[in-house]
């Protein structure tokens, strides 16, 4: 997965939203091992202080948890992980409705057009 990172919100918080994805999709499982920040740094070509911020939201969510002689591992709590997955579901979905009424579709029409963009794939 490319990071993608613009200049109008603090960065920290686009890697912890990047990082939030990668967890809720699975890319890091339940119980694996995070890479060391360093390693996430470079990838993303940030600052490693900047990763280090965005890794310490991440434990304030409980979404990673550093232990002693493991580094930081995903949380294996399900419900937690389930929970954000929808949450971050809910607002992509309020968002493209959002955005859909500013095109002038109703909620129906909007459905109806993601139904045919379903069955063209």
């Amino acid at each position: 997965m490319n990071w993608k990172l613009s200049e109008d919100r603090p960065i920290w918080l686009q890697l912890a939203e990047q990082l939030t994805l990668r967890i809720v999709s699975g890319e890091y499982g339940p119980g694996t091992a995070v890479p060391a920040v360093r390693v996430l740094a470079a990838e993303a070509g940030v600052n490693p202080n900047t990763m280090q911020r965005a890794l310490a939201e991440l434990e304030a969510r409980k979404l990673v948890e550093t232990r002693r002689t493991a580094g930081r591992t995903v949380t294996e709590d399900m419900t937690l992980l389930r929970r954000v997955r929808e949450e971050l579901a809910y607002k992509l979905m309020d968002e493209f409705l959002a955005s859909m009424k500013a095109l002038g579709y109703t909620d129906d029409q909007a459905q109806a057009l993601l139904q045919e963009k379903k069955e063209e794939n």
